[in-house]
């Protein structure tokens, strides 16, 4: 676009030798883009302006996935919690049926203080994993903004696992990855600061036209028109900066490299982090439903020993032990649950998206709209 100026001066007569001269002047100038300066300069701008906002949709996504694990996180907190509540009532069940034997002469003293002990420890870890789900909800909080309002509710159980991962999924779904656009518009703008610095080497030519007019009141000026206008060039050539312009293009051939680099870095991060999260759901599927399997026998191994316990057959320590080992296999199944929708979370946000490839190549653009 040309370049428009005005100026204007005006002063009141002071002596009889000066003062008392007013004048406007307009100026407007075009420079040639003859070597594609000025396009070059437009183009990294441009490609700096969509690279930004490639990089502020990668935020969007990952403070999105950040919210996510944070929710599935709360809510595994809210079930580790009713896990040990049932283990603590189990041992005050067990306590109460302890003092029971002793009043009926079958138990003793030793059983009792165990399963008083049984019960504290319960109490404790109980206590524990009320502070862990008070630490997730707060957490959580802060990542959607409602701290400290303590208002935050999540849901009694987890989600569902969603349907498994399609097979033959094209690697052409990360080119809509934002921070993968970011990355290749970034490179877009160093090509164009290439050529910008290496056409500032070269002479500028521009159109300019100008407009002016003067009179005074007091003083008498030569015949002429009034208001006076005209049209010209410009030649300007750099003939000698010390080296300068050259170093220019060193600089922003380097930048050019730096930016590939940088392009083929985030691309092999990103099927890096692909890869990551199938191998990672892959194997949390299987330990699902090993640990589901374990849960089963571990639940049937305690209701025998409580039997074998009330009959006689078997001491209290028995009873405790497969208490403690129920208590790690839910508490290693609900885990993996909740890791496993953590994973599929980091999936989407390392494909840009969902499994169709529909509607994460145009994120940038939405925000360069917005």
């Amino acid at each position: 676009m040309p370049g428009v100026s005005l100026a204007g001066s005006g002063s009141a007569a002071t002596t009889s030798s000066g003062g008392g001269l007013n004048g406007l002047w307009l100026n407007a100038s075009l420079e040639l883009d003859i070597w594609g300066r000025v396009r070059y300069g437009q183009a990294t701008a441009q490609a700096n302006a969509e690279a930004v906002a490639a990089s502020y949709a990668y935020a969007r996504q990952s403070l999105a996935a950040m919210v996510a694990r944070g929710w599935f996180l709360a809510v595994e907190a809210g079930l580790q919690r009713a896990i040990v509540q049932d283990m603590v009532q189990s041992a005050e069940s067990m306590l109460r049926l302890a003092q029971d034997r002793v009043r009926v002469g079958i138990g003793n003293e030793q059983d009792v203080v165990a399963a008083r002990a049984s019960l504290g420890g319960c109490r404790d870890r109980l206590r524990q994993a009320e502070l862990g789900r008070e630490q997730a909800l707060r957490a959580l909080e802060l990542l959607v903004g409602r701290y400290p309002a303590a208002e935050v509710a999540v849901a009694p159980a987890l989600s569902p696992m969603p349907p498994p991962v399609p097979v033959g999924l094209p690697s052409e779904l990360l080119e809509r990855r934002p921070d993968v656009v970011a990355a290749e518009r970034q490179v877009a703008a160093a090509f164009n600061r290439v050529g910008e610095a290496r056409a500032a080497q070269l002479p500028r030519i521009s159109l300019t036209a100008g407009l002016s007019s003067i009179s005074s009141d007091v003083v008498v000026l030569k015949d002429r028109d009034n208001p006076v206008w005209g049209l010209g060039g410009t030649l300007l050539a750099p003939l000698y900066q010390g080296g300068a312009l050259r170093a220019q293009v060193d600089v922003a051939t380097a930048e050019q490299k730096q930016a590939v680099a940088a392009y083929a870095q985030t691309g092999q991060r990103a099927f890096g982090d692909v890869e990551n999260a199938l191998a990672a759901e892959n194997a949390l599927r299987e330990r699902e439903a090993v640990l589901a399997a374990n849960v089963r026998d571990n639940e049937r191994a305690l209701e025998l020993a409580e039997v074998q316990w009330r009959v006689g057959s078997a001491d209290q320590r028995a009873v405790e032990q497969r208490q403690l080992a129920l208590y790690s296999a839910r508490n290693s199944w609900l885990h993996v649950q909740a890791e496993q929708l953590a994973q599929r979370v980091n999936l989407h946000l390392a494909l840009g998206g969902g499994f169709d490839g529909a509607p994460g190549a145009k994120v940038a653009a939405q925000e360069m709209q917005r």
